[in-house]
């Protein structure tokens, strides 16, 4: 496979571009604490900070640099317009669930710029008019329903057809008075405030077990944490002892950010927006020299994307065509999880599991629902009553979400057994590709550096046995069962996986 040369701007976010790198210690050693969170995104971040006020102290352990994953990587938009999610919540939760969810929204929403208020945090806040809109008017009865379910669970939710994009839209819906920030900048204003009074910052410090029990205990690469509590904030639950992998499905996407003069799209300064038919994600940021306009789109299951590299050409023929030919700085993907009934699950892990908590599923919503995670699990933690836990409730049954969990099964299935039928691809890749080949019986990842040396590595997930593919766009490995993500090196990038590729040596070893 050729290696990919050709893709626009920087394979970075622009979050990322445009702060310093944290430079927390790794742990080497024992620390004991009231509460461990593990994942330094925005939710672990929010609920380590919660926890500290509320008396408890924490240890957040991150594997790399806490906000460099998922977190780094969104188009942060905080709001409570979901998409269309209303009606849906209606259909599986009743009015009663769905005005939960929008409540539990609104004082994420309210939490966040207080906190930036209370604590002087540069981060760009803004307030925005959040849209959600298609182009294909068959949809235009859903976008009623939309409207209705919003006065039901009490959002203004307004029907429009006038929207701040250049080109037309079949209908639209708005909600007003949400904002955008950059979630980078605060979330390191959040993590300064951890360290102290029995409180820590580890990165660096990949978990390798956790075992619940009395105290729990977490063992990291380089030590071990002992704890009363445990919470699980990595995107994808890691070591998955819950089986959320049958319960959720894991989606990537792209984003190109583009540099236009100030001003030029005037009235989406003040906007974000969300397509459903086709999905496109727009929303602007200030940025030296213009504004960065932030496109999305082209979304799909994990480890399915196939070429993923024209992905991002597609999405950069798309905004050429709608915005203009402007110059494209920076390119970076988004990971998220979508549940089977539309809500994500926060609260104890399990059945049983009295002191292993998660927060995960925000399918693409994470800037309030990290906050909903860290009000919700302080008040579990702290043994108090809370109003949102049942909606949010990872152990809760709910049959909306069965033709989802079949699906699931299903597309596993044909990872787990298809794949390894297939006869692989090409056994000499060319300098920064990567090939899935079969060596026997054996399935066998292929890489090949800049410098043409060649390392070999099973393609096997160290999660459940299915067999990953090659992300040419992010030379990376995908598991298209349940989302786990490898580096070249082998290493993990993303979860639920936690033991790296096994690696292999020369083919004729």
């Amino acid at each position: 496979m050729e290696p990919v040369t050709d893709l626009p701007g920087r394979p970075t976010s622009l979050w990322q571009a445009t702060v310093q790198e944290s430079d927390y210690p790794r742990l080497l050693g024992h620390v004991a604490v009231d509460v461990a969170v593990i994942g330094g995104g925005l939710a672990g971040v929010c609920i380590a900070t919660y926890l500290k006020e509320a008396g408890k102290s924490v240890a957040l352990l991150e594997a790399r640099r806490i906000g460099q994953g998922v977190t780094g990587n969104t188009t942060a938009k905080i709001t409570a317009l979901h998409g269309l999610v209303y009606d849906k919540l209606i259909n599986n939760f009743g009015e009663d669930g769905a005005r939960t969810y929008a409540d539990a929204n609104k004082s994420a929403l309210a939490e966040i710029r207080r906190r930036v208020g209370d604590y002087g945090i540069d981060c760009d806040l803004r307030t925005t008019t959040a849209y959600t809109y298609t182009e294909d008017p068959d949809e235009e009865d859903a976008f009623h329903a939309e409207v209705e379910a919003g006065r039901k669970v009490g959002l203004a939710i307004k029907a429009t057809n006038d929207t701040p994009l250049p080109f037309h839209v079949a209908a639209a819906v708005k909600l007003e008075g949400q904002a955008q920030f950059h979630p980078l900048n605060y979330l390191l204003a959040l993590a300064r405030r951890l360290p102290g009074d029995g409180s820590h910052v580890f990165e660096r410090t990949r978990v390798l077990s956790y075992e619940p029990g009395e105290p729990c205990t977490v063992t990291v690469d380089g030590g071990q944490v002992t704890a009363t509590d445990v919470v699980i904030a990595t995107n994808f639950p890691i070591g998955d002892k819950a089986l959320y992998s049958f319960r959720m499905k894991p989606m990537r996407s792209y984003v190109l950010s583009m540099l236009v003069p100030q001003g030029m799209y005037g009235g989406l300064e003040s906007s974000m927006l969300l397509g459903t038919s086709p999905g496109h994600s727009v929303r602007t940021q200030p940025a030296e020299g213009g504004t960065a306009l932030l496109l999305g789109g082209e979304g799909h299951v994990t480890g399915e994307g196939g070429d993923t590299s024209e992905r991002y050409r597609r999405l950069e023929s798309w905004a050429r065509a709608r915005f203009g030919e402007h110059p494209v700085e920076y390119r970076w993907s988004a990971h998220d999880n979508q549940t089977l009934d539309g809500a994500p699950y926060i609260g104890r892990a399990g059945p049983g599991m009295e002191h292993l908590f998660v927060a995960t599923g925000f399918d693409g919503w994470g800037m309030t629902h990290s906050t909903v995670s860290a009000m919700l699990l302080r008040e579990l933690i702290l043994g108090r009553p809370n109003g949102w836990s049942d909606l949010y409730s990872p152990t809760r049954i709910n049959v909306h979400g069965l033709s989802d969990l079949v699906e699931t099964g299903v597309r596993s299935a044909k990872h787990l057994v298809m794949d390894r039928l297939t006869t692989g691809g090409d056994d000499s890749p060319a300098p920064g590709g990567g090939a899935v080949v079969r060596e026997g019986g054996r399935m066998v990842a292929l890489y090949r550096d800049e410098n043409g040396v060649l390392t070999r590595h099973s393609a096997v997930c160290t999660h459940m046995g299915c067999v990953v593919s090659w992300n040419d766009a992010e030379r990376s490995w995908d598991c298209g069962c349940h989302g786990s993500r490898f580096a070249t090196s082998g290493e993990v990038i993303q979860g639920p996986a936690i033991e790296p590729l096994e690696p292999l040596g020369p083919e004729s070893a």
